[in-house]
């Protein structure tokens, strides 16, 4: 089959990639000058994929007026004239609640488990993507003790769905939290305790995308990338699509698959379908490693502040924030100066802070946490799609799923919980 991939992003890449391996001519489509510009570009780098609870938590109801009122809050509101933006907020509201939660994490570590195996069948079978890769675990820790019970109860109820035998996850005091990662001695008053998840993994998210559309060129000679080309609309005829407009004209396919990150919602509202994706903002700032003694072996997430550190090879990636605000990517900023100042405080003389590169991306997030995959109602119509902050941990299962549907073939695993049917009713998409 020729299939059209809309979006150059991780997802829409890891997607290309295994329709590619399967035999399909696949055409790429990107608005931006080359591959994963935007979401994928500087992320946190981190490979959560047991460490997958949702933002929408019982928990945010009683952080909801810092986070609205602080400046330099790790989540904020910015209210603006778009109903999008609104419908979106209270469909996270009512997702917080604890059976959507607790449904929400049961079926992303099933998506993220069978990710971890294909990234491992992957690189082993393709030893020279340099990406940063290290399986060095990561690290969660707390600032208070109720927080760290919360986690404890989250772990045990994990415990009980996971039969992977390399899942393992430890809750730690704050003095073992030191001796696994003595870079965060510095914390050592601040810490009450932390989860260990040593099956986690970290690598950097554009190399690896940039390494996999190479591969993928490879494995099908007549596939193609369209680069600086928008993409206009999918045109409908007789109930079922025949194209998309673009920049460069109409162009035909077998299939379409939607990967388009936050425009996704943009090009999926002409067709009547209401995908429940807005975007949550991000923040990274990236600088040269000057004392690996002082910086993080681990990867590190500090849970109340909402940040994560990651090792990327000679680099420390720091990342983190969500502001709800709208679709601009301009840096801001009083909120790349928080990321700097949270990273100076719990590792002072790990990296060069003066040599740092920022930079700020789009999470296409649905309020729930879930992405949305799998058919659409129109024949010819796919979605990979709302992926937020997992976007690279649920980047291979989700793409490799999409690949085995397209060519007829059962799923590499079960999309229960993810596909559209069911989520969108008349008045728009459900919580959950």
């Amino acid at each position: 089959m020729h299939v059209i991939v809309l979006g150059a992003g991780v997802v829409g890449i890891a997607s290309a990639y295994y329709l590619a391996r399967d035999g399909h001519q696949v055409t790429l489509v990107d608005r931006n000058r080359g591959a994963a510009l935007e979401a994928s570009y500087a992320n946190g780098g981190q490979l959560s994929y047991s460490y997958v609870a949702p933002l929408a938590d019982p928990g945010v109801w009683p952080k909801l007026v810092p986070w609205l009122l602080s400046p330099t809050s790790p989540v904020r509101f910015r209210p603006r004239l778009d109903p999008q933006q609104w419908r979106w907020c209270l469909q996270f509201l009512a997702a917080c609640r604890g059976r959507c939660s607790a449904e929400t994490t049961r079926h992303l570590l099933r998506l993220g488990h069978a990710s971890r195996r294909l990234m491992h069948e992957l690189l082993s079978r393709e030893p020279g993507l340099d990406c940063a890769y290290a399986s060095s675990g990561k690290l969660v820790v707390y600032r208070d003790a109720a927080a760290l019970e919360s986690a404890r109860r989250q772990v045990e109820f994990q415990r009980g769905l996971v039969a992977d035998s390399h899942y393992r996850q430890e809750v730690l005091d704050s003095a073992s939290c030191i001796s696994i990662e003595p870079a965060l001695d510095g914390l050592r008053r601040q810490i009450v305790g932390g989860v260990h998840t040593p099956s986690e993994d970290s690598a950097d998210c554009y190399r690896f995308s940039i390494g996999l559309l190479a591969r993928m060129r490879a494995a099908g000679p007549e596939s193609r990338c369209l680069f600086d080309t928008s993409i206009q609309g999918l045109k409908v005829s007789q109930g079922d699509i025949v194209g998309v407009e673009t920049s460069a004209g109409l162009l035909e396919a077998d299939a379409y698959l939607l990967a388009s990150g936050c425009d996704s919602a943009r090009l999926a509202r002409p067709l009547g379908l209401a995908l429940p994706i807005y975007p949550l903002k991000g923040y990274s700032l990236t600088a040269p490693i000057s004392d690996p003694n002082a910086a993080p072996t681990l990867s590190v997430t500090d849970f109340q502040r909402k940040i994560v550190y990651a090792r990327l090879g000679g680099q420390l990636r720091v990342a983190g924030i969500a502001d709800i605000g709208g679709y601009s990517r301009a840096i801001a900023p009083r909120r790349l100066a928080t990321l700097l100042a949270e990273a100076r405080a719990a590792f002072p003389a790990a990296a060069n802070y003066e040599q740092l590169d920022g930079w700020a991306g789009l999470r296409p997030a649905t309020p729930s946490g879930r992405p949305i995959l799998g058919h659409s109602p129109y024949r010819k119509l796919w979605l990979n799609v709302g992926h937020g902050a997992l976007g690279f941990t649920l980047s291979l299962a989700s793409g490799r799923a999409l690949a085995d549907l397209i060519g007829g073939q059962s799923p590499c695993v079960s999309l229960d919980g993810f596909t559209l049917a069911g989520r969108l009713g008349k008045a728009g998409a459900s919580a959950c």
